[in-house]
């Protein structure tokens, strides 16, 4: 006769539950993302708010209002100066490298058809591969300014207007609030000790990392921007922002932005080595000593695993499953060491009693 089971009954029921969550977040997907965001974006406002809280006047029921509200009203002011600065000039480089790269292309390819000549057959085989590059490339550059405004367009939606800055100010407005409701669900003990710790290095963890993704994007737009300047690139502001906004996009976002700039900057100065020197030169400097200082150990994860996570994240949810690969995997790392080190401090107790 078939027994039955408790432990195993209780082991099955999880698995099921567990799946469940899991098929019901990915039904909600985009509202999860939307969450997230705002998290990640109180995670970047947090440490001006404390800073600006501080300096504050006491007062008797202490509340970091005040605080968020001067943060939001800086904010605010800083966007519509970048906008007036950069915005109207970005999309007018990009109408202009739509109109006037394709003709530089097909100028490139017919000096390099004449200086490059031979056989029939081979000359044949040259053309068709010229012509199918020049065709890409031209598809590629005529598809900036629609991909500029696709972007402008989905920034421009309420959601991201709007909603997230709320939500994040919500966030900030009921951390301690939200962080004593998540540990009123643990019993008092060590599970609660552990949650506790948990939150508390994932707190660190997000606000360091989105401190770094900023820092790294502005550092990228910088360097880009002087260099083109000094180069005398025409498109200097328009390649600098795409440089400075795809540091966001762990690894395969540099290696599009090198890529671009590589192929605009060099069809339209012709100084490609310097191109090439200025972009190795650059990511040796932000992968060697850079990032390493800014991300610091607790979100240091092998290059082997954030591809595998942005790949990964690219399958499951597009750009926003890329954007999020990192955070994941070093929250999931955070929660594994914790879990070790506890169930690890456990039976050492244990076998101490014993």
């Amino acid at each position: 006769m078939l027994g039955y089971d408790s432990k195993a009954a209780r082991t099955v029921w999880t698995v099921v539950v567990v799946l469940a969550l899991v098929y019901l977040v990915y039904l909600v997907r985009f509202t999860m993302f939307v969450f997230v965001l705002a998290l990640l974006f109180a995670h970047l406002l947090s440490p001006v708010v404390n800073l600006i809280d501080r300096f504050l006047p006491n007062r008797r029921t202490p509340t970091r209002t005040p605080a968020l509200a001067l943060v939001y009203i800086m904010i605010v002011g800083a966007v519509v100066l970048l906008g007036i600065e950069f915005g109207s000039v970005a999309a007018g480089q990009a109408r202009a490298l739509a109109q006037s790269f394709p003709p530089a292309i097909k100028e490139a390819v017919t000096d390099w058809r004449s200086s490059h000549t031979g056989s029939d057959s081979l000359d044949a085989l040259k053309q068709k591969a010229m012509d199918g590059v020049q065709s890409k490339l031209a598809e590629l550059v005529s598809a900036l300014p629609s991909a500029s405004m696709r972007i402008v367009a989905a920034a421009s939606n309420l959601i991201y207007v709007v909603i997230i800055p709320v939500l994040a100010f919500l966030f900030l407005k009921d951390s301690d609030v939200l962080r004593k409701n998540i540990l009123d669900l643990v019993a008092d003990g060590q599970r609660r000790a552990l949650v506790d710790d948990v939150i508390a290095d994932i707190h660190v963890l997000l606000a360091r990392y989105m401190r770094a993704l900023v820092v790294l994007s502005a550092a990228a737009f910088t360097a880009y921007g002087i260099f083109f300047t000094i180069m005398g690139v025409p498109y200097g502001v328009l390649l600098a922002a795409m440089g400075g906004m795809l540091e966001f996009i762990p690894m395969i976002g540099p290696m599009v932005a090198g890529v671009t700039v590589l192929m605009v900057t060099g069809m339209a100065t012709g100084h490609w080595v310097a191109v090439v020197i200025f972009l190795i030169a650059y990511r040796m400097l932000q992968d060697y000593i850079l990032s390493p200082h800014l991300m610091e150990r607790g979100v240091a994860i092998h290059p082997l695993l954030v591809l595998f996570g942005v790949f990964a994240g690219a399958e499951i949810a597009g750009i926003a499953g890329t954007f999020l690969s990192v955070p994941v995997m070093a929250v999931a790392r955070i929660v594994y060491v914790r879990v070790r080190k506890a169930l690890t401090a456990r039976v050492t107790t244990e076998g101490v009693g014993v």
